[in-house]
Order: C-alpha cells, then sequence, then structure tokens
C-alpha cells in the first residue's frame, strides 16, 4: 500500500514522530541509528530518527526535507517536507490538501478525511488525516501541471501559525 504521510513541522516536536527513532531503531537494533539531526524549530528542539536522511530542499519553498526509509510492503522511501512562513491559512491549506486527494469509488472527501483542532506545546494546530488515490505533481501550485495518480496513500498534515508564520511538513510515504 503507498500512502503519503504529509504532517507539520512539528512532527519532530510533537509525538506525531512516534513512527521515529524508537520504533525504527529497535526494529534493526543499530544504536547508530539512534543520533539523529536535530532540528529546531522557532525555539523547539528535537532530534529526527537516525534513520531519517537530511536532504538539500529541492524547491525555494521547502524549508527542509528527510528521506525516510521505506517500511514493509511500500515500493519507494519516504519524504518529509518542512514548510515555513508560507502563506494562507489553516483552512485553506486543509482544503488545498485535500484537493490533492482523489476518495475511493463511492465516497466523498470528507468521509476520508478527518480535521482536528489539536495543541502542540502551547501552539493551537489542525490536523488533517486523509486517505485515498494522491494526485502527485513536481508543480502542485501550477493548475496545469501533469498529476500522477498514486492509490492507497494517505496524508497526515499539521498546520500551525506562530508568531513568525505558519509552519507544515509533508512526509511522502509510499
Amino acid at each position: 500500500m503507498r500512502r503519503l504521510l504529509g504532517f507539520a513541522a512539528l512532527g519532530f516536536v510533537a509525538a506525531a514522530c512516534s513512527l521515529s527513532a524508537g520504533e525504527s531503531n529497535a526494529a534493526d537494533g543499530d544504536k547508530d541509528k539512534a543520533k539523529g539531526v536535530v532540528v529546531d524549530l522557532d525555539g523547539l528542539k528535537s532530534t529526527a530518527p537516525g534513520d531519517w536522511k537530511e536532504e538539500t530542499p529541492s524547491n525555494r519553498m521547502r524549508f527542509m526535507q528527510f528521506r525516510l526509509p521505506k517500511k514493509d510492503g511500500d515500493k519507494d522511501d519516504a519524504e518529509l517536507i518542512v514548510f515555513k512562513g508560507l502563506g494562507g491559512g489553516s483552512k485553506a491549506n486543509i482544503e488545498r490538501w485535500k484537493g490533492q486527494f482523489v476518495p475511493p469509488k463511492d465516497k466523498r472527501i470528507d468521509d476520508v478525511a478527518k480535521v482536528a483542532e489539536i495543541k502542540l506545546g502551547e501552539q493551537k494546530a489542525v490536523l488533517l488525516d486523509i486517505a485515498g488515490t494522491y494526485l502527485s505533481s513536481s508543480q502542485p501550485f501550477n493548475p496545469r501541471a501533469k498529476k500522477e495518480e498514486k492509490p492507497n496513500y494517505r496524508m497526515l498534515a499539521i498546520y500551525i501559525r506562530w508568531s513568525q508564520g505558519c509552519l507544515s511538513d509533508q512526509i511522502d510515504r509510499p
């Protein structure tokens, strides 16, 4: 099953990283993998799991980018993308993320999308959990860009507004 996990920048800070160092490192017992990259997002620090490889962001919109190793049955590695200071509010971003999916047959997008208000530290955030066919595009803000359909994907996305702007991450997980 291919899935897209997208969750906002505090995925490192929140226990939303619970698929993280403890779980992935315990599976292979490699102590060196526990040494991950320290991530500082507006003063909140956390260490990424050791098997998450930091990459140079592939475009100017990306603040940080990581490659995550594939898990059971995944065809490809996952990608975690951190965006910082992008525009739009939580509602606009949630609707845009929903628009990147086609629901399964006989379902509406809101049948397969769960939106919840959560708190990360002292900050309020909005969490989206959505599944279906992901419409992948190398230029997601270009309406004329070609989209590749990727069935059976899931996205977890978090939007949080800070005094310095908004933060969001995306993990592409096949």
